[in-house]
């Protein structure tokens, strides 16, 4: 049994992630902040045994490796760095919180690479050796042709630097890294005018995911397949 490691497993397209694996026949390691308050995640529980839930903060790092130990000896075929934060909505230049910034960076950009230290040798020891994670269009400095969104956009990009290097770094292991637009999904997050629904995104993430070859690690890729360019 393939096993996938999740963070903000909780709602959205990482809860739908986790239902899609999980029908698949993985076992899934499922993160969020307070597992106690989702519900629809301890739901899961009740029909699938595959399934374990873990408190935790990613931008806590004590926490991350105390995980990380009490999993020692798990292997992990993929690592899937899901928990995202947008910051505020509705500001434009001139009026950037430096604060919430800090907060986006933290969270998008520092929290998946501290998650690849602590998780390095359990995804060496598996299968597949790969770590994903969640970025946005919006990260691709190509595309950006209307300015603002400052906090999210600067913090995709950067996460989308991270994960080249990683790649850079870890390839020569044999691990892939990859990261992956969603595209534009009905959630908290994207509101209810956008195109799709979690459970669409996640079924192409995966997809994306289960196909990933060494040549492609280190890419930027739509839940479609498409290649994104920087």
């Amino acid at each position: 049994m393939k096993t996938l490691l999740i963070t903000g497993a909780n709602r959205g397209v990482g809860l739908a992630l986790t239902r899609v694996y999980l029908k698949a026949g993985w076992q899934v390691l499922a993160t969020c902040r307070v597992p106690s308050q989702a519900d629809e995640l301890q739901s899961l529980t009740l029909r699938y045994r595959s399934l374990t839930i873990f408190a935790l903060d990613v931008t806590d790092y004590t926490q991350v490796n105390q995980l990380a130990t009490q999993l020692n000896g798990q292997v992990v075929d993929v690592l899937l760095n899901n928990a995202g934060l947008y910051g505020p909505k509705g500001y434009k230049f001139g009026e950037c919180d430096e604060t919430a910034w800090r907060a986006v960076f933290e969270t998008n950009v520092i929290a998946p690479i501290k998650l690849a230290e602590a998780f390095i040798t359990h995804i060496e020891s598996s299968e597949l050796k790969t770590i994903a994670a969640i970025s946005s269009r919006v990260g691709s400095q190509t595309e950006n042709t209307k300015g603002g969104g400052y906090l999210y956009r600067s913090s995709k990009a950067a996460l989308n630097s991270s994960i080249k290097s990683l790649s850079n770094d870890l390839l020569p292991q044999g691990i892939k890294t990859v990261s992956l637009h969603p595209g534009w999904v009905k959630t908290t997050m994207g509101g209810p005018n956008a195109l799709i629904d979690a459970q669409e995104s996640a079924e192409g993430l995966k997809q994306v995911i289960d196909n990933l070859q060494d040549a492609q690690s280190g890419g930027f890729y739509s839940y479609q397949g498409e290649e994104i360019a920087w």
